[in-house]
């Protein structure tokens, strides 16, 4: 079996080289993203094997189709950037790869932290050797509740991991998971904005959950609550956000992620023009802290996308059921 892997990063190689004979597989490895001056580079492959730093589009699709590609899997979680029911239609199957959600629910707990104790304009004072704490006094997060929207693998963690801290804990999800009741509080989601201090969100990014996170949910939040998002850029529509902390009606966010980023994060933008004006608005603030969506980046997250994008795709081509398999088989 033959794989195309685009954008390795060097922390990768090893563990695609590793888990790559573990499977099968014979593996081409390139540090670049998949575009169409590219796709020539996946004739006579199986499979291609991309991140979701770059759309895969129909014009990408067609020219792996054509190469005789059969499956394309993302080594992520999310697999927006895939368009799949183009995919599928053509006869290319898509897959990702999960991996542990510590990584991202840890994450998440340490936004929370960072905007409750204001660090992100702390440090910028330590550096101009200013020593002084007036201004920035702290909450504690025993004394908050905090609403996780989203209860899936992460959002659960999430949950267990706040367990240790002593604050409160509701959850509200799309398909309600009543093995979690002794875990969090179900509640509406209504009532979640309403009462929580924080409200973090866990959700996938779908047409359904777009901008999820609007003016009119913003406007049930309670007053001065921090919004945290290390899920995905478009569930928060960033001219509302904006309006809110401009107002006060937040009081922080922690953003791993923005609407918008796709084709600004996992690049270097040294000494360049970033063509985005909500970004820049949002990054000039005290009180938010942006980072650029590297919740997933730890040792054994990397190496769980790497091992079950490489193992999804072998059990697929070898005629056996893929647990990651995204979409109808084909």
């Amino acid at each position: 079996m033959k794989m195309i892997v685009y954008a390795v990063e060097a922390a990768e190689r090893p563990l695609l080289e590793r888990w790559g004979r573990q499977f099968g597989w014979e593996l081409t490895l390139l540090a670049e993203k998949p575009e169409q001056s590219n796709a020539a580079q996946a004739e006579g492959m199986d499979a291609v094997n991309v991140l979701s730093s770059t759309y895969i589009t129909p014009e990408l699709l067609d020219a792996y189709c054509a190469g005789g590609v059969k499956m394309v899997v993302s080594r992520t979680v999310g697999v927006e950037h895939i368009d799949v029911a183009y995919a599928n239609a053509i006869g290319i199957a898509v897959g990702n790869a999960p991996y542990s959600p510590s990584s991202v629910a840890d994450y998440a707990i340490m936004m929370m932290l960072m905007v409750l104790r204001h660090i992100k304009p702390m440090l910028l004072r330590y550096a101009g050797q200013d020593y002084t704490a007036q201004g920035y006094l702290g909450r504690e997060l025993p004394n908050l509740t905090v609403g996780l929207v989203g209860l899936g693998r992460i959002g659960e963690t999430v949950a267990r991991h706040l367990q240790g801290f002593g604050c409160r804990v509701l959850g509200w999800n799309r398909t309600p998971r009543e093995a979690l009741s002794g875990l969090v509080e179900a509640v509406e989601l209504d009532e979640l904005l309403a009462r929580s201090d924080i409200v973090s969100l866990h959700l996938a990014a779908c047409p359904e959950t777009e901008h999820f996170i609007d003016a009119a949910a913003i406007g049930k939040m309670k007053d001065g609550a921090v919004l945290i998002n290390t899920a995905r850029g478009p569930l928060v529509d960033n001219s509302a956000l904006i309006d809110a902390l401009e107002c006060g009606k937040l009081s922080g966010a922690g953003l791993d992620v923005f609407d918008g980023d796709r084709l600004i994060y996992y690049r270097d933008f040294k000494n360049q023009l970033i063509v985005q004006r909500q970004m820049a608005i949002l990054r000039a603030m005290p009180n938010v802290l942006m980072l650029p969506h590297m919740a997933y980046y730890t040792d054994q997250a990397v190496e769980d996308m790497v091992r079950n994008s490489l193992d999804g795709a072998a059990r697929y081509l070898k005629g056996e059921e893929d647990p990651w398999l995204i979409g109808e088989k084909v």
